[in-house]
């Protein structure tokens, strides 16, 4: 079976240098290799070949056969790695909580312990005869969050 690891330290060497970032790197049992990349831009067909290639250079398919896959970390797919969480800042996202909650609200801030939103709240304002639609921030910890999906918009 391909050495995750070592598998990991090809790709990483291979996008040093550039804006990608790894996402995941998953290998089963039967050596069907993922990689899943994201970037604080965009990627292109031509950095994921540029990966591929990396990783084939480095483990030869005559000693251990593989099946290899890298692509782009998909749009609406769960936030899994803090510089995804970066990358979102000031979009609009869900949480699940483990605790149960659903949250919607405008991702504001986030570092190694967790992540803020800003969630639209009705609250009743001293000297307001109604209650008013205000954003209150709401502090997560990676923890804490079961899922984080970016909401897109068309």
């Amino acid at each position: 079976m391909i050495d995750k690891t070592e598998l990991t330290r090809v790709v990483e060497d291979a996008i040093a240098g550039t804006d990608l970032f790894v996402v995941k790197v998953t290998v089963t049992h039967d050596n069907i290799i993922t990689v899943d990349l994201d970037s604080m831009s965009s990627i292109d067909i031509d950095q994921c070949m540029m990966v591929n290639d990396a990783v084939l250079a480095a483990f030869d398919r005559d000693v251990e056969d593989y099946e290899l896959t890298v692509g782009s970390y998909g749009i609406t797919s769960p936030l899994l790695v803090r510089r995804q969480y970066d990358k979102n800042l000031g979009q609009e996202v869900e949480v699940l909580t483990r605790d149960g909650r659903k949250l919607k609200g405008t991702l504001t801030a986030a570092d190694d312990e967790g992540f803020t939103i800003e969630v639209p709240t009705r609250m009743k304002l001293e000297g307001k005869k109604r209650p008013e639609r205000v954003m209150v921030p709401e502090r997560i910890g990676y923890d804490n969050a079961k899922q984080t999906v970016p909401v897109v918009t068309f």
